[in-house]
């Protein structure tokens, strides 16, 4: 018999799990107040791509905010500065129906997340993924 962890996970915490993604765990947060509140304790499943899906956005927002430091500091370095500003310009150059390499880079992660949180699998971020992995044990 399977015990709850080898259990497939249902409909519903597929569809919690595939949204926290392009939610950038708004909808995974929800569902542990929901589950606080019902006093009903969410399934490692649901639960990892919950957290998996915050720790994302948060590395995004800290990673972009970073970046955008570095690239003031050397733009006001004289022959670095347009070297920058045109690597800026490459990346952020409209390529695929109109959306940058980043964009399109950023938003198949995100669609490779959603779809295997919908079918029911474990997605596979290294590094992330193993610190989640470690965190629910």
């Amino acid at each position: 018999m399977y015990n709850q962890e080898q259990a497939k996970p249902f409909m519903i915490e597929r569809i919690v799990a595939a949204l926290t993604y392009p939610t950038t765990g708004i909808i995974g947060v929800i569902w542990l107040v929901l589950g606080m509140i019902t006093k009903s304790a969410p399934r490692k499943f649901t639960l990892y791509h919950i957290y998996q899906s915050i720790f994302l956005s948060l590395a995004f927002v800290i990673i972009d905010y970073l970046f955008r430091i570095l690239v003031n500091m050397l733009a006001v370095v004289p022959i670095l500065n347009r070297i920058i500003a045109q690597l800026l310009f490459w990346f952020n150059m409209p390529v695929f129906l109109g959306y940058s390499i980043v964009q399109v880079v950023i938003y198949a992660v995100v669609i490779y997340l959603t779809i295997t949180a919908f079918i029911g699998l474990y997605s596979y971020i290294p590094f992330v993924s193993d610190n989640i992995k470690q965190i629910l044990k």
